[in-house]
């Protein structure tokens, strides 16, 4: 990653294309978009096997904790101090586990069970473990539930039933998605795969429920007949915010390294078909987002393993409390990872808090504030404190030129690749 000596699968960019060409979709929804998917992950865990190592032999989250700890020394640190988002919270578990006596002050926000991760004896996917795709629909209907109290003075999606409203919208671009011209000769089509896809992006932010309610009333619009002005002024902030590209641009290959050398997955990727489709109806629209994210790693084809990974135990008892940080709405890392988390750590302190997006850091003030005061004084809070002071979404008059008709300026909203961005 970054500067240093990088993961690298496939010998040249044709044949890395060759492969992720099979993959080119947010995530697969018809039968011969898996039929693909599953050839090139089956293809990606080859290479990353092969061509891939030494390096993906070597890059599990102990490899990266050993690395913190020698750098420690390194610098002179008498003890670590460490603040660790999203996947950077498995990292900093690992770190609490591997080395307890060695750190100052350790906060994890947006967390991710460490067990689960693992997936120590397990046959699931990933996401049955971390249920990501359970917190990504708890968010989204408890925004669509709102929207309809707070009423169309309030939400530019609540007329009728949001919730129903929204599978419409959803349902409707499976059998016809939304095109347009793209204002250079090209044409932009929004699948029900994008669409979700740009949801899931949009409830990452602390403003996820404006943004994801805009969202759907712009293409709710276009189906009508409407103008999809707003869809392509997302698509040109999207591209313009892009950094530039590499000629050999590693992102999947380095991230699925982490996945798929640190946990245990079922044996055949054709069986991620099935997998997903279960988590699709136990969390819909984001149960196929996020359960094709380890096809790459079944284990007939992501044959390698770091002989020195650490698998736990994930229960040692540190020398100082650590800071667990969870926040109730988030659509990548669970909440049920930051409690089950805090009941495997016996010197862990539980910070809750209700903003929205992914990771509670910034988006309010009481929990940024007593993670600060954490990291400086080294002082835990006491266990179980919930910060309820995040903004919360319709509470304020939708401006005018909504509330008469016309659509809300468009927000940029990224599909997250993974929860290691």
């Amino acid at each position: 990653m970054g500067a240093s000596e990088q993961v690298k699968c496939f010998k040249s960019v044709r044949a890395q294309t060759a492969v992720l060409d099979l993959m080119n979709v947010p995530f697969p929804v018809t039968a011969a978009e898996e039929r693909n998917y599953v050839a090139g992950s089956k293809k990606l865990g080859q290479a990353c096997s092969t061509t891939g190592k030494p390096l993906t032999a070597n890059s599990s989250t102990a490899e990266v904790a050993r690395d913190m700890e020698m750098v420690r020394r390194a610098v002179g640190d008498k003890k670590l101090s460490y603040l660790g988002f999203s996947y950077g919270s498995a990292l900093g578990q690992y770190y609490a586990n591997m080395y307890p006596d060695w750190f100052r002050a350790l906060v994890v926000d947006g967390v991710l069970d460490p067990t689960a991760w693992v997936g120590k004896n397990s046959k699931q996917i990933l996401d049955q473990r971390l249920r990501s795709s359970d917190g990504a629909y708890k968010a989204l209907i408890e925004i669509l539930k709102r929207c309809d109290k707070a009423g169309e003075t309030k939400c530019v999606f609540a007329a009728g039933d949001p919730v129903k409203r929204f599978a419409q919208v959803a349902n409707g671009l499976k059998t016809k998605p939304v095109e347009f011209p793209d204002g250079a000769g090209g044409t932009i089509k929004v699948t029900y795969a994008v669409f979700v896809s740009a949801i899931l992006g949009a409830l990452y932010g602390t403003t996820a429920g404006e943004d994801v309610t805009a969202l759907a009333a712009e293409v709710a619009a276009a189906q009508a007949g409407g103008t999809t002005a707003p869809l392509l002024q997302r698509v040109k902030a999207a591209k313009s915010a892009r950094a530039y590209d590499f000629p050999y641009d590693n992102g999947l290959e380095a991230g699925s390294t982490v996945i798929c050398t640190d946990g245990t997955h079922p044996a055949r990727a054709e069986s991620w078909p099935a997998a997903v489709d279960r988590r699709d109806r136990e969390a819909p629209y984001f149960g196929r987002s996020w359960g094709w994210i380890d096809s790459q790693c079944a284990s007939k084809t992501w044959t390698v393993r770091d002989k020195n990974a650490y698998t736990g135990p994930f229960t040692k008892r540190t020398a100082k409390p650590f800071l667990i940080v969870g926040n109730y709405w988030d659509p990548a890392t669970n909440y049920r990872g930051a409690v089950s988390s805090d009941k495997l750590a016996p010197n862990a302190r539980l910070l809750s808090s209700n903003n929205w997006g992914h990771t509670a850091y910034g988006a309010g003030v009481c929990a940024t504030t007593t993670i600060d005061n954490y990291l400086l004084t080294g002082t835990a809070p006491k266990d179980g404190k919930v910060c309820s002071d995040a903004p919360q979404p319709f509470t304020e008059p939708l401006p005018a030129t909504l509330s008469a008709g016309k659509q809300r300026p468009p927000v940029v909203s990224p599909r997250p690749v993974s929860i290691l961005g």
